[in-house]
């Protein structure tokens, strides 16, 4: 059992979440762990802070908070043979849920303390003249990710998963859901907005893609072929119920590659803005450990 580990940690996250940290971090040095904790100070701090740690050896990189700080740091861990920790201290946790590594600090810490490990299979975007993008759970464009590029951070840190919803219905009447051409495994799709997800869920315990997992190769590609407000209001409601992949008009297929073109159309990776269209998606290089209950 490793017992030295680096905890990524970003302090604009809140009290609260400090709070819980602290926790978790009291309960792995009873059990001989050796944490060592690293505040992150800017975007893509916390991947500099897990590829340094990976090149002085570090067995064990943690990353305490949501998707956006796991997906960082499994991009500074891409190639490497440190494994990648979760402390699921985020709003959505969608990760943490899809492998069973519970939120609550003490199993958390737990877990990380036992070490057992598997293979995650991250997904890359690519865009001509940019650095690849890493990401873990899933990767959107259209809709979703407009109210992912207009989310007031601010918000949600006060209300958490409210601030999407309140998101989401400021953005119904303003977006023009423009049409979004995917060309997956060659074959060509039209949706109005698109999700490429490596995993089952969406949003925290929603179900998207029922025959997922972040832990096998390739990729389900969630198509919303219908357009307008009323539209993206149904497949809101049918979200919770887990109606949404029967849903009429919503069709998810099996991918190991996708091209998604549009231009000027928002794109959100693992919760967090980043660009427009066009972008290609591919597997990573090589797979990453990840510690699991």
């Amino acid at each position: 059992m490793p017992t030295r580990m680096l905890i990524v940690f970003n302090p604009a996250a809140g009290a609260r979440r400090r709070r819980r940290l602290l926790a978790a971090l009291d309960l792995m040095r009873g059990v001989g762990l050796r944490p060592e904790v690293a505040d992150t100070t800017h975007r893509g701090h916390a991947a500099a802070l897990a590829r340094d740690a990976a090149i002085a050896g570090v067995p064990v990189v943690v990353a305490a908070g949501g998707d956006g700080t796991i997906a960082e740091v499994a991009d500074g861990l891409a190639g490497s043979d440190t494994a990648l920790g979760v402390l699921p201290l985020g709003t959505a946790n969608v990760l943490a849920l899809e492998l069973g590594i519970p939120r609550a600090p003490a199993q958390a810490a737990g877990v990380l303390a036992m070490g057992r490990t598997a293979l995650l299979h991250p997904g890359v975007a690519r865009r001509a003249g940019e650095r690849d993008l890493l990401f873990v759970q899933m990767l959107g464009a259209g809709f979703d990710a407009a109210v992912v590029h207009n989310l007031s951070t601010s918000l949600k840190r006060a209300i958490g998963k409210g601030a999407y919803v309140w998101q989401t219905l400021r953005e119904m009447p303003r977006y023009g859901f423009p049409p979004i051409r995917a060309v997956i495994d060659g074959r060509v799709e039209d949706a109005a907005s698109v999700i490429v997800t490596k995993g089952r869920l969406y949003a925290g315990r929603f179900m998207l893609a029922p025959g997922a997992d972040p832990r096998a190769e390739g990729f389900h590609v969630a198509l919303f072929r219908d357009a307008g407000v009323l539209a993206a209001m149904r497949y809101g409601a049918a979200l919770p119920l887990g109606l949404l992949p029967r849903l009429r008009g919503v069709e998810v297929l099996r991918a190991r590659s996708v091209r998604l073109e549009g231009n000027g159309i928002p794109v959100q990776a693992d919760g967090d803005a980043t660009g427009c269209l066009p972008v290609t998606i591919e597997a990573a290089p090589r797979p990453m450990r990840i510690v699991v209950p």
